[in-house]
């Protein structure tokens, strides 16, 4: 039997379908309290998993109710101990502490930042140190509402069991799947949410073969 080819309006319809909307870091689920526990889990959770990441969060919270200001005004000790978890903890402290200064320029002002560019966004978070291009996307689209792709192990995984082989080149990748469709935000959200929820449960050929994606295995379809 052909396997079926799918672009990718298909294959977002087709999760969809499968796994319904997706909720995750959504206003009034409990996937976050706010924008800023958001910013905190985007950086510690860079090389772990959520289950460490979720003690130094209550930690956080506990210390400092995810006040940015609070945070800031941390001593390098005392934000060290709380996200030690998380793991790098001594690079992830001071990736914190960057970004909080970042905010300070803006007054911690959510809707001024929304206000700016994506490029001018991205240029931005991408110059302070501890950030790269995940992070930043990452931020970007779930705290300050810019829409993306985010290329993540999940979507390269994914896309190479659809015989769509990713550039290793995070911006070339991007680019390559932005071009193919014209997601709103929230639909671009919800678009990383299931590709990292099938990854999650989903985890190696055989079990994506045996999935309801599997019939369109190399067979993915990106129209240039």
């Amino acid at each position: 039997m052909t396997a079926a080819k799918i672009s990718l309006n298909e294959l977002y319809t087709i999760m969809n379908a499968n796994m319904g909307p997706q909720t995750w870091l959504q206003p009034g689920t409990d996937w976050a309290e706010s924008p800023w526990e958001v910013i905190y889990g985007a950086i510690l959770v860079q090389n772990t998993n959520w289950q460490n990441v979720a003690p130094s969060l209550l930690k956080l919270k506990a210390k400092t109710n995810f006040d940015p200001q609070k945070v800031e005004h941390l001593s390098l000790a005392e934000l060290t101990e709380l996200i030690r978890t998380s793991g790098f903890y001594t690079r992830k402290t001071q990736t914190i502490f960057n970004v909080c200064h970042w905010l300070e320029k803006y007054q911690f002002d959510l809707a001024q930042l929304k206000q700016r560019s994506q490029t001018a966004l991205r240029q931005e978070l991408i110059s302070l140190k501890g950030i790269g291009n995940e992070t930043a996307d990452y931020i970007l689209m779930y705290v300050l509402d810019k829409p993306n792709f985010m290329v993540d192990a999940y979507s390269r995984r994914l896309f190479s069991w659809l015989g769509c082989q990713l550039p290793s080149d995070y911006l070339q990748a991007q680019a390559l799947i932005e071009k193919q469709v014209s997601f709103d935000l929230k639909k671009w959200q919800d678009f990383h949410a299931l590709i990292v929820n099938y990854g999650k449960t989903v985890k190696g050929k055989k079990a994506f073969t045996q999935s309801f994606l599997g019939k369109y295995q190399n067979r993915l379809k990106l129209n240039k």
